[in-house]
């Protein structure tokens, strides 16, 4: 079962309770920037996640100013489209809502232009108060130990490793507190506030002179795939030099999918089909995934055959495209 780590508690929960209750996904978007793609993107792998799961899912942004650009831009990024009208599904017999959207949400610490603000005297004091780039808080990035095999440093982000041992162990909360005790979704829309759990994803740092949205979209796959190879719970630092890496993997990866596809097929070995799932299901640990593929991929046992149907079947999650050079010369 699809778990995510719910940051308005820091605790870890089912993504859907009732597996095949129709499930809403409240995506919040404000601006239109990379952080805010990161947020769709991230609404778009829980779809994924859900459906693979069986349960059916439908999803609303809302997102104050700039929806036809953010639509358009989830369109080059291959995210599901959004629904028009959060009501349109209100006599379906829905079950349980998740918001996905930045953290910390705008409103929540003081609110941005255009947004709502804590009111005066309710914010949280000292360093949990702090702005998201000082603050020494964050949300754990897995909810166990051993679902993420480790991987080389810069793979993931920048900095340390993230410490695998339970919050506790560390003495410290998983995740930051809400800023505002009377109204802890404080940034998200009216009537979402109580509703189901918090997916939070923490902001993009560019690098650098920031290019154009036509420029960073030049190459969408290539920007889908830096973002998944970060966990969402850690700032996402991003310049050209990132980008080029992961067009070049993508290349990689194309280019061997392609000659696997001309061997037999060979189902997907039921130990990597587990180790894909239990990363995804953790919490949506997609640098998790990329590991088991980084592997797959140079696994002597393997049959090429295999290898194809383990690179297929993860990209119904990661929608890479990674079949696109199918009938290519060799």
């Amino acid at each position: 079962m699809l778990r995510i780590l719910d940051a308005r508690t820091g605790e870890p929960v089912p993504a859907a309770p009732a597996r095949r209750g129709l499930t809403r996904i409240e995506t919040h978007a404000f601006g239109l920037d990379p952080t805010a793609l990161r947020v769709l993107l991230t609404a778009d792998l829980l779809v994924r996640a859900l459906e693979l799961g069986g349960t059916p899912v439908w999803t609303i942004l809302t997102a104050p100013r700039d929806q036809p650009e953010l639509r358009t831009a989830a369109t080059h990024l291959a995210i599901r489209p959004f629904e028009d009208d959060r009501d349109l599904a209100s006599g379906l017999g829905e079950a349980q809502v998740i918001h996905v959207a930045r953290w910390p949400t705008p409103g929540a610490w003081g609110g941005g232009p255009g947004e709502p603000a804590v009111p005066r005297g309710e914010r949280a004091e000292g360093p949990a108060a702090a702005a998201p780039e000082e603050s020494a808080e964050r949300p754990a990035p897995h909810l166990a130990e051993g679902t993420a095999a480790a991987v080389a440093p810069g793979e993931r982000g920048e900095g340390p490793p993230a410490d695998p041992a339970p919050a506790a162990r560390r003495g410290r909360d998983p995740a930051p507190k809400a800023r505002s005790a009377s109204d802890p979704m404080g940034g998200l829309a009216p009537g979402a506030r109580g509703e189901g759990p918090l997916a939070a994803v923490a902001p993009v740092d560019w690098v650098g002179p920031q290019p154009s949205l036509t420029a960073l979209l030049a190459d969408p796959a290539a920007l889908r795939l830096a973002l998944l190879s970060v966990p969402r719970h850690q700032p996402a630092r991003l310049d050209g030099t990132a980008l080029d890496r992961a067009a070049g993997q993508l290349a990689d990866w194309r280019r061997a999918v392609a000659g696997w596809a001309r061997h037999p097929s060979r189902p997907v070995p039921e130990p990597v089909r587990g180790r894909l799932r239990a990363a995804w299901e953790n919490d949506l640990d997609l640098p998790g995934v990329l590991d088991v593929l980084r592997d797959v991929a140079r696994a002597p046992d393997l049959s090429d055959g295999a290898r194809f149907e383990t690179y297929a079947y993860a990209d119904r999650l990661l929608a890479l495209d990674l079949a696109q050079d199918l009938g290519s010369p060799a």
